[in-house]
């Protein structure tokens, strides 16, 4: 993979935070609500904060859920730092902040991180909203500056290996009902 230019990388991350509307935090520790996790098998290790669960694991706070074969929680003395999915694919799906749809990703790794405030799916990672659709090998998404940046990965023959994105149009209506795109 040939890496972007400055002015490339720059355009495509403008494009792509207007393109893809999304919740400003993932994961929202400060919320009132608590994050329940169900699965088939838990294991706590409270000496080192780690928390791993197996087997159709579900991770819930409001309507935010994640689901995966493979789920692990890491804490520190501030509380929940990390949480680390995998699956075939694992999914992670959150109501947009306008009310107007759902943001779902999936990947076979995902990772939110609390100190970067950034989730990151990896391998076959693809992101839809509203019609738009965003693939690629890795994509990270910053949560508070709202910035989704991605990379492509190796040419395997099942795909080109490089990021892809569809960007619906924006539609509006006239003021004699039409709809016309902006």
């Amino acid at each position: 993979m040939k890496p972007l230019n400055n002015h490339l990388r720059a355009l495509l991350t403008a494009v792509i935070g207007l393109a893809l509307v999304t919740p400003a935090t993932a994961f929202d520790l400060d919320s009132d609500q608590p994050i329940k996790v169900s699965a088939n098998n838990a294991r706590l290790d409270d000496s080192k904060g780690i928390a791993t669960y197996t087997g159709a694991v579900e991770l819930i706070q409001g309507k935010t859920r994640l689901s995966a074969e493979r789920v692990v929680l890491f804490r520190n003395e501030a509380g929940l730092s990390r949480i680390e999915a995998s699956g075939n694919p694992a999914h992670y799906r959150q109501p947009s902040r306008e009310g107007n749809g759902e943001t779902d990703a999936r990947a076979r790794n995902i990772t939110w991180s609390a100190s970067d405030k950034e989730l990151t799916f990896e391998r076959e990672a693809v992101i839809e909203q509203n019609g738009n659709l965003f693939r690629g090998d890795v994509i990270h998404y910053d949560t508070v500056r709202r910035v989704v940046t991605a990379e492509g990965g190796q040419d395997t023959g099942s795909g080109t290996g490089r990021v892809e994105m569809v960007i619906q149009p924006r539609n509006t209506q006239g003021s004699d009902g039409s709809s016309q795109s902006q």
